[in-house]
Order: C-alpha cells, then structure tokens, then sequence
C-alpha cells in the first residue's frame, strides 16, 4: 500500500509535477489551463516572490494593479483573480491555509538591500537576481520585472499608511493553491532575504506541486 502524502489532499489526483525549491533559489515552470500548482511552506515563515506570464503573449503578464483595482482590497485571499495587465484572469486563489498574501512589499535587490540594511549587504543574493535567472530562460530581461506577489510575506498597512514587513503569519506545511486561468508561466524567487522577519532571518525550501 502507497503511503498518502498529506501535502496533496485537496488537489486533482494527476500530479504532472513536484519539486522542492531550494532556500535562496529561483524556479520557474510552464503551468496550462485548468491545472492547479500548490506552494507548500514547509518549514513555515518563508516568502515565495511570484511573476506570473502569459505563455501566448510575452507582454502581457500579472499587474498589481488591476488585481487590487478588481477586488478593492490590497491583500490576496482565497477567490482573489489575479489578473493580467490586459486585465484578464490569468490564475485563481482557490484556496490558501494562510489568511492574506501581499501585494505591495516588493522584490528585495542588491540596491535596496545597500539603502536599506547597508552597504555591507550588497554582495547577498536577492529576488530580483532570482527573477533574471529564471527569465533569462525565456528571453526575458529586467524590464519584464514587474511588481511582483509575495505570498506567505506579511506586510500590514496601518492606519496612518505607514507598511511593515513584520514577522510572517505562516507556519510549516500551510499552502496556496492557484488555478491556471490560461496557460501561463510561473517565475519564482524562494526569497535569500536574511535582514528582516520575512524569512526568519532563515530561509528555507518550499515545495512546488502542480496538478491535473
């Protein structure tokens, strides 16, 4: 008898892939219409930064803004569409153990890691590093690098305007799952960042896990 691997309830019973992203790492994969990926946190307080393209048409790709324009809310909940600039569904949020995802935190870089946290940080690996690795593989550059989700990141806006990037609200094992709209390419960066809570100031794997 199989043993049942629990991070596969709840998805369609064809797993076409499944993979364990590394700490620090980018990923990047080809996920059709109808198809469902799962992102696992596996040890719990992990960003995962996410860009999401069209396969059929290289311009157009995820926007934060029509997203948070759609929904009238800045955070990413089960049912939220993202959406294209073209303003076209390209996944569903069908579910997530985690209550929000962010929108607004960004990418980390070498430039924002200098201003940020000091000239003594430039050399660290980062998103955006991550991002030009796994897009090189599909000819794009760094102006495809658009603003990007952070799922599993927790960035609350208070009342005054003011953002954090505070300790996350993730623990081991919680997911998202997003349904493919169309087919589409997910590019990932399992966040290096080491200078703030959003990692644990400990980065560690995640698990990709796409299903038909």
């Amino acid at each position: 008898m199989q043993n049942r691997d629990p991070h596969h309830d709840g998805l369609p019973d064809t797993i076409v892939h499944d993979e364990v992203v590394p700490a620090r790492a980018p990923w990047i994969h080809h996920i059709k219409k109808g198809q469902t990926l799962r992102i696992v946190d596996l040890e719990g307080n992990q960003a995962v930064d996410f860009l999401l393209y069209s396969e059929a048409d290289n311009t157009e790709r995820y926007s934060a803004q029509d997203t948070v324009a759609a929904q009238g809310n800045l955070f990413l909940r089960t049912g939220t569409v993202l959406r294209s600039n073209e303003g076209r569904p390209m996944m569903t949020i069908a579910g997530t153990t985690v209550e929000y995802h962010d929108t607004i935190g960004g990418a980390c870089s070498c430039e924002s890691n200098t201003l940020r946290y000091g000239h003594h940080t430039k050399a660290q690996h980062a998103c955006v590093e991550n991002f030009l690795e796994a897009n090189l593989t599909e000819g794009r550059g760094k102006r495809d690098i658009v603003a990007n989700i952070n799922f599993f990141m927790n960035v609350p806006v208070e009342p005054d305007g003011a953002l954090g990037i505070v300790d996350g609200i993730s623990a081991p094992g919680l997911t998202v799952d997003l349904k493919a709209e169309m087919d589409v390419i997910v590019v990932v960066s399992n966040c290096p960042q080491i200078n703030n809570p959003c990692n644990g100031f400990n980065p560690t794997p995640v698990r990709m896990i796409v299903a038909a």
